[in-house]
């Protein structure tokens, strides 16, 4: 029993008397200090056991329960401190029981009591909180007054005997007292507040108001303290994904505090605050308004920041006391007190004792850690409310802006789309660097201090390195900037190029120009690959500047501590020193990076200001008031978000939602006049009157026409009349009633992207009846009919592309379908035929809104509808002619009416001819959307592969395959990718860095032996003490402060778009700061060894200080060789991916175009070959840095001390885990925050497109609503995404916490046995490296997974096949001139497009004579585009054959055969660049022959009046030309081509009678001794015909002069004569 009595058993003195009063006896004081613990773990631990069962299920379910009591955070740092201290107290107990006789358990046992209870109180008053049942706190009320009484009496006891404060137990003491007493403080004010006792009426509490709605699951604001710091509550979501991928469902709602909405406002009243009455005129400051909104955040952001550096300093600190004091007996300080008869100690003493040193270390890493991980994550959520605001900002302001400044390019929907995706941005950006803005300094000023204590002035030198290197890492890094703009501007202009190629790529194909266009593309790709090699220049110097500082500042120091000391070093302050410098380096690194991205945020303030500065739309009278729905009043809007939901019984909901709306039917109604302006001046913003003088009155529910030149103003007018121009004088009244919202349709088309129905409804209530009536109207059935999911299909931008005239039906439907009283609609017959336009002037106009009594306003140029109209405004030159009805101008107005009567008699003489052109104009539209669709299938089944790939071989729905799918990482596409950067590169990348760290170890090794030398071992062990070096030079500020996330390959701040436009900045993948290249970290065992056995008197310094030189200036060269093989690995590896890729789809067959969706295969040429080029080789070279690093350092660690490795098991484990859930989670993570981004941006564009649409119909509120909620979705994702990276830092840095721990623990047990103190010293530095790179181990492997997607889709197209370009027929054996005729013998023909697909031409037979004019009928999809296709050998020909001028065309290489033939397609392409280029890319004609092409194309006159002639810009697609001119062109194409075959593939389909007659006289007059093969889309162009070929349904079924065939009446040929197909 000796060993263990409580109050020591001391024989002499009776240690259990009470002769002098109970309480003057300390052991029976420290007895009385038990009671209170006792009693708590009594009372608390059968309710925690009985309540825990239930409780714990709770809290998962349903979180709306959770509440916090008053002084929550109060209460849980209090605790955590009391739980530090009590360690504390435990500490000197078991160190002054040491220095007694016998053990004195009443010295730490009480201790060690409080500490259990202290963390049971805690986890109670959890459990007690979260199922709100405030009496139970009464118990731990209790424990805080019991536990203050006791402490006090110890308290005053100590002092009546003379303890103070210079003894370390007293402090303890009176700490205890204090936190005891505020603990009950807290106490208290919970009874005072929710009055749960000694009170009546006990307070009812409701949790907050986001935890009642069970769509939040972002817990951060609401989870306790300890959960907060850990992220515990994501526990859940980042485990669960492994099973199935999180949707975004699973992250559900943003909290109140943190949607757009709430900070918009906040940010709002702090702009408005500044304005004032003096100066109306000056703008507020953003930068003050911003700091106003969000400036405490940031303060608690750099408090938490400061702290965690400070505490960084913790690290040097304890290596320093550990290595000093390892192996010397601590020095006795303190003494025996006498009535206590036990030790009491001094503070200084307990620092002196190792094991507590290696515990305190452990606290400081951890407390650290948190508090970094804590200020990262405060200023993420800061920056992502900030970017919430602002967007609602901007979006807002877009919402008034004046469209002259839309229309007068004051503001471009480019500039608007910057500010919406760069400059938000940068400024959220800046928020995250901020802190470090005003903690760097602080810390280098600390570190100096230190370093200067450590080593004098030689350490001063070492620093002023770091310092004047600082400025060349700046300049690099804007150096990176300026490259990345250039090589921006290069892959844009590929991306163009590239563009072009492919919507072209059929052309180019048929006339064997492929190879042309592809080496103009590998030109601009050689520039920007020239601007990406000097990119990676910069970047690898980058990276060695990293690595290569911290290197030359050790040198610096030692080199100089050698001649101006004449000394070495201790080993205890080698390694404080080594550790300092990494602290050091590290923000000077980081301050050129802040530095920058603070002049950014500089330039976007400005153009943020501008752009909120701008004009804003005037005010009208009905603009004010009532009518104007404020963002504020969004969340009431009732109609905006409803959601109609189809399946339930809606329908008479809908019907009785209408009836109200409608106004009732008044005959005697007395405002006839719904809009009147009188004497009105508007102006398009300069102070000239577009429109001058108007006085008009538009009658209500009567029809208005307004009719004029083009130019005249009419669309103007009606604008003017919404109030969209600037008024100058004069005034537009509005019959109250009328100006809601006014049905409007604008001549430029404007569509959502959104589906077909959605556009129509525009937010009404979906009404089955009234929506087919205007789907009829507007005849848009036949073209719903076409597209694949019916009304369902998405349309607009990202959608599917539909031609002008199915667009603008759909916007007057929209006009249509809308409730309003009034409708303009501006010229909406403009794309339309002639059918069409009369089905929608009776049916829709005349029948849907006169029936509805609806006012009508209609712009139009077709006057044959004059007759119509109620009221007529004729306008002329900006103001109004005549207005009136017909009759009245008729006799008062007779030579307008003339005028008019002449028009209309030419527009009716058109009409005839236009009945056939327009007739097959609506057909071909959706003839042209049915093509678009024919292969739909086949392009499902490829979208589906892409999505598939990843689960190829599981249809078996096994859950666990798909698990381990998604948590492997993708080493095949990884292989695929480093072999494409050629082997050679590989091996030299390996070599390098396995070289480079051994260079690492041998300068350790070296410096080891220079400091160790010379010691006289004491004890037997040598006390020279292995430098400390194992710090990895660049190695990680001991302080660990890894700028926890400076962009390690852009994946800035943990969580910047880790697309690796770091920091949104070119500097993508910049100096990873944060990874600052820890490299050294290979102190080997050879160092270890050394210091063993070499420890007797060593060599001079003069002998030592050479070598160390030379090794350290070989580490730089290596560092340098490294980083420039990692990075031009990637660029040879980009190089060849881009070229395969380029080639494999330019001679890909036709039929891979029809199939892959254009958007595809142009992603493969942007986002994946851009994440290739610049993303992954940072990566891969950060990841494998830090790999090797960590590996290192066990290593060390493990040879230090072996008994490390037992520990290492459990600890590599947990490690696999974490890496292994994260990895999934944060891919799924990043993908829902990439695919909410797009809709936001898109919405925004959307919006500056259809301003005066959405202002028209007074949609504000509704497009507010969606802007708000897109933006919160986005910002949900990012949240989470940021909160899984803390997730992660978080743990790994605990674990390498641990790692500290146990590799101290192991070293200091086994100091004993002869293990060198210097030893030590380097496994714990090494150890403090480990914990800076496990989270970028994982970081970097998550991001190199999810940009090996890239790859994995790039290498997908690299399987297609090719076109099989080598006939069997070598180039020499045909002739020169084939074909000189021009026979064509086609000899049962079959023709398929793909191998799986059905023939589409079938035994076919014809014979057609050199100099024919053939021409091809048949209805749509006949097989007579197939026919032009199959002579160019772009399909299957799988039997038969076709010989021309007696070769069969099957046999002939296809560049030879496309060469010879010549083509006119029914969609005329042009590329950009000049007319010669166009009609000669090949550049082998000379002018003349240019020219003359173009006369007869009647083109010369047109070509010679613009400037540069044959030089001429063409730009992109030919746009600067009309449909009918470029088709000449193509015309003048093909005839350049001097081919005895030409083939018209429905070539007038596009283009207007004139330019149809100019075609058909130059093919019979040019063309005349060449064969002409036409195929025609209208019977009567092919009537002169001298071979007609009828097809129907892939079979030859006529063949004869058109003459004989219409004279056969039954013939198929007569009967589309008749029906004018």
């Amino acid at each position: 029993m000796a060993g263990l009595s409580f109050c020591g058993n001391n024989v002499t003195k009776n240690a259990y008397s009470v002769d002098t009063g109970m309480l003057n006896n300390g052991c029976f004081v420290d007895a009385l200090n038990l009671v209170p613990h006792v009693f708590l773990l009594f009372i608390t631990f059968p309710i925690l056991f009985i309540g825990w069962g239930s409780q714990s299920s709770k809290v998962q379910i349903h979180h709306n329960t959770w509440l916090h009591f008053p002084g929550h955070n109060l209460r849980w740092i209090l605790t955590f401190t009391l739980l530090f201290v009590h360690v504390c107290e435990i500490a000197e107990g078991i160190v002054s029981n040491k220095q007694m006789d016998t053990n004195h358990l009443h010295l730490f046992m009480p201790a060690f009591m409080g500490f259990i209870a202290a963390t049971t109180s805690v986890v109670y008053y959890h459990n007690i909180e979260t199922s709100n049942f405030p009496k139970l706190l009464l118990a731990l009320f209790i424990y805080w007054v019991l536990a203050f009484i006791t402490k006090s009496i110890k308290l005053w006891k100590f002092a009546e005997y003379g303890v103070g404060v210079l003894h370390l137990r007293f402090c303890i003491t009176a700490l205890l007292v204090v936190l005891y007493g505020l603990l009950m403080a807290v106490e208290i004010n919970v009874i005072r507040v929710r009055r749960y006792v000694f009170f009546a009426n006990p307070q009812k509490v409701k949790p907050p108001e986001d935890l009642q709605d069970l769509g939040v699951r972002f817990l951060q604001p609401f989870v306790n303290l300890l959960s907060k710091a850990t992220y515990w509550w994501m526990n859940p979501l980042i485990i669960g994904a492994h099973k199935r991928p999180i949707e975004l469902k699973k992250i559900g709602k943003l909290p109140i505090a943190m949607r757009a909405l709430t900070n918009y406002l906040k940010l709002k009243d702090a702009y408005e605050d500044q304005r004032n009455a003096e100066d109306p005129e000056k703008a507020p400051s953003i930068w003050r308004s911003m700091y106003r909104a969000f400036g405490r955040p940031i303060l608690l952001s750099s408090t938490f920041r400061y702290l965690a550096d400070l505490l960084g300093f913790a690290g040097p600190l304890c290596i320093y006391g550990i290595v000093e004091h390892l192996n010397k007996k601590p020095v006795k300080e303190g003494s025996v007190v006498p009535y206590f008869e036990v030790y009491f100690m001094s503070s200084n003493e307990l620092l002196q004792n190792t094991s507590v040193l290696a515990v305190l270390l452990f606290l400081a890493l951890v407390l650290q850690r948190t508090f970094l991980q804590a200020s990262y994550y405060v200023t993420i959520e800061t920056g992502i409310n900030l970017r919430g605001a602002l967007l609602a900002m901007i979006y807002n302001k877009i919402l008034r802006l004046s469209t002259s400044n839309m229309s007068m390019g004051e503001m471009t929907l480019g500039q608007i789309n910057n500010l919406v995706a760069i400059e938000t941005n940068q400024l959220m950006w800046f928020l995250f660097l901020c802190p470090n803005l005003w903690a760097m300094p602080v810390q280098i000023v600390m570190g100096v201090i230190l370093l200067y204590y450590l080593l004098g002035t030689s350490a001063l030198i070492g620093a002023s390195v770091i310092v004047l290197l600082a400025p060349v890492q700046y300049l690099i890094a804007t150096k990176l900037a300026d490259t990345q703009k250039s090589t921006l501007d290069q892959s844009t202009e590929r991306l163009k190029k590239t563009t072009e190629i492919l919507k072209g790529i059929k052309l180019l194909k048929l006339y064997a120009w492929e190879n042309i266009f592809c080496d103009s593309v590998e030109d601009t790709r050689g520039k920007e690959l020239t601007s990406l090699r000097t990119f990676a220049l910069y970047t690898s110097m980058s990276i060695f500047m990293n690595a290569a500082i911290p290197i030359a500042a050790v040198l610096v120091t030692f080199v100089s501590h050698a001649l101006i000391n004449k000394s070495k070093p201790s080993s205890s302050e080698a390694f404080a020193a080594l550790a300092l410098f990494h602290i050091l380096v590290t923000p000077l690194f980081l301050l050129s990076t802040v530095v920058r991205f603070a002049v950014k945020a500089m330039v976007s303030v400005q153009k943020l200001g501008e752009f909120l500065q701008s004009d804003e739309i005037g005010d009208d009278s009905w603009r004010n008031g009532d009518m104007s729905v404020s963002l504020e009043a969004c969340k009431k809007h009732p109609g905006a978000t409803k959601a109609i939901n189809r399946k339930q019984p809606l329908l008479y909901q809908m019907d009785s939602y209408e009836q109200p709306a409608r106004r009732p039917l008044r005959p005697n109604e007395t405002e006839d006049v719904a809009v009147k302006v009188n004497s009105g001046f508007f102006t398009w913003g300069s102070n000239l009157s577009t429109l001058s003088d108007i006085n008009i009155c538009i009658p209500t529910g009567q029809l208005t026409m307004i009719v004029g030149q083009v130019g005249c103003g009419k669309s103007s007018l009606l604008l003017a009349m919404l109030g969209e121009m600037q008024t100058l004088s004069g005034k537009v009244y509005w019959s109250n009633k009328n100006r809601y919202s006014v049905g409007y349709a604008t001549q430029k088309s404007w569509l959502l992207n959104a589906t077909v129905e959605d556009n129509i409804t525009f937010g009404s209530p979906f009404n089955k009846q009234r929506y087919k009536t205007v789907i009829d109207a507007c005849s848009l059935q036949p073209d719903v009919d076409l597209l694949p999911f019916g009304d369902q299909t998405e349309i607009g931008e990202r959608g599917i592309n539909l031609s002008g005239g199915q667009r603008q039906r759909i916007c007057v439907a929209r006009a249509l379908y809308q409730n309003t009283n009034i409708v303009f609609l501006d010229d909406p017959f403009s794309a339309l035929d002639i059918h069409l336009s009369d089905h929608l002037m009776q049916e829709g106009i005349l029948k849907f809104l006169q029936d509805d009594k609806r006012t009508v306003v209609l712009v139009t140029h077709k006057l044959q509808y004059l007759i119509h109209a109620d009221w007529i405004i004729a306008m002329k030159d900006g103001s109004v002619l005549r207005e009136g009805t017909l009759k009245d101008i008729q006799t008062h107005d007779v030579e307008l009416y003339e005028h008019w009567k002449t028009l209309m008699n030419r527009q009716d003489q058109e009409l005839e001819k236009d009945t056939e052109i327009d007739n097959c104009q609506t057909a071909l539209e959706r003839k042209t959307l049915r093509r678009a669709f024919y292969s739909r299938e086949a392009k499902n089944q490829v979208d589906d592969d892409e999505e598939e790939e990843e689960e190829e071989e599981e249809d078996d729905d096994n859950m666990s395959t798909t698990t381990s799918r998604r948590s492997k990482i993708p080493w095949r596409v990884c292989w695929q990718y480093l072999s494409s950067g050629g082997f050679l590169m590989v091996f030299l990348m390996v070599f390098s860095k396995l070289l480079k760290h051994s260079v690492m170890v041998a300068i350790d090794y070296w410096l080891a032996e220079w400091t160790a030398k010379g010691n006289v071992p004491v004890n037997g062990t040598a006390y020279g003490d292995v430098p400390v070096n194992g710090t990895a030079y660049g190695d990680v500020p001991v302080n660990g402060t890894a700028y926890g996330d400076g962009p390690v390959n852009g994946t800035a701040y943990g969580d910047g778009p880790v697309n690796g436009t770091a920091y949104g900045d070119a500097n993508g993948y910049a100096p990873d700061f944060g990874n600052v290249t820890r490299d050294f970290v290979n102190a080997s065992a050879a160092a270890v060894f050394s210091n063993w056995t070499n420890s007797a008197a060593g060599l001079p310094d003069s002998y030592y200080v050479p070598v160390f030189i030379i090794l350290c200036g070989a580490g730089i060269a290596l560092c340098l060789i490294t980083s420039l093989t990692v990075e031009f690995l990637g660029l040879s590896a980009a190089t060849n991916l881009h070229h395969n890729l380029l080639n494999k789809i330019i001679h890909a067959p036709i039929r891979f175009f029809d199939v892959t969706p254009l958007g595809q295969i142009l992603n493969r040429f942007s986002a994946d070959t851009n994440i290739i080029d610049q993303h992954i080789p940072p990566t891969l070279e950060s990841l494998t840095r830090s790999t090797l690093l960590c590996l290192s350092a066990i290593g060390v660690i493990a040879f230090v001390t072996p008994s490390f490795l037992i520990a290492l098991i459990p600890l590599a484990v947990s490690f696999y885990f974490i890496q292994k859930y994260f990895r999934v989670a944060s891919k799924d993570l990043q993908d829902l925050d990439d695919s909410t981004q797009l809709p936001l941006l898109c919405h925004f564009s959307e919006t500056a497109e259809g301003l005066t649409t959405i202002r028209a119909f007074r949609h504000e509120s509704r497009f507010k609503q969606k802007m708000l909620e897109l933006t919160d979705t986005n910002n949900t994702a990012y949240l989470f995404l940021s909160a899984a990276n803390r997730w992660l830092e978080v743990r790994t840095d605990y674990l390498g916490a641990v790692i500290v721990l146990t590799a101290a623990v192991a070293s200091i047990w086994s100091s004993g046995k002869n293990l060198p103190s210097s030893m030590v010293g380097l496994g714990l530095t090494y150890a403090l490296t480990v914990t800076n790179y496990l989270n970028w181990v994982v970081r970097n492997l998550a991001d190199l997974e999810v940009q090996m997607a890239a790859v994995k889709k790039v290498n997908s197209f690299l399987s297609t096949e090719s076109e099989n370009y080598e006939g069997s027929l070598d180039t020499s054996q045909v002739p020169e001139d084939w074909p000189q005729h021009g026979e064509i013998k086609i000899q049962d023909l079959c023709v398929r497009y793909d191998p799986l697909l059905k023939p589409v031409l079938k035994h076919v037979n014809v014979y057609i004579n050199p100099g024919q004019k053939v021409g091809i009928c048949g209805r749509t999809g006949s097989g007579k585009s197939s026919l032009s296709l199959a002579f160019f050998n772009m399909v299957d020909v799988f039997e038969g054959q076709i010989i021309i001028d007696g070769i069969d065309i099957c046999k002939l290489p296809l560049q030879t055969l496309r060469s010879r033939l010549s083509i006119i397609l029914q969609d005329p392409v042009l590329f950009s660049g000049s007319i010669r280029f166009n009609l000669d890319p090949e550049r082998t004609c000379t002018d003349d022959r240019l020219w003359e092409a173009l006369e007869i194309a009647q083109l010369k006159n047109m070509v010679k009046a613009l400037s540069g002639g044959l030089d001429a810009v063409v730009t992109e697609g030919g746009e600067n030309f009309s449909v009918g001119q470029r088709q000449l062109f193509c015309l003048a194409r093909a005839f350049v081509r001097k081919s005895s075959i030409l083939i018209m593939d429905e070539a007038t389909a596009s283009i207007d009678m004139a330019t149809e007659n100019v075609l058909q006289k130059v093919v019979m007059t040019a063309f005349a001794d060449r064969t002409v093969v036409t195929i025609a889309h209208l019977v009567s162009s092919i009537l002169e015909a001298e071979q007609v070929l009828v097809f129907s349904a892939g079979q030859l079924v006529e063949c004869d002069s058109a003459v004989n065939l219409l004279a056969q009446q039954d013939s198929l040929f007569s009967v589309l004569v008749r029906t004018h197909k």
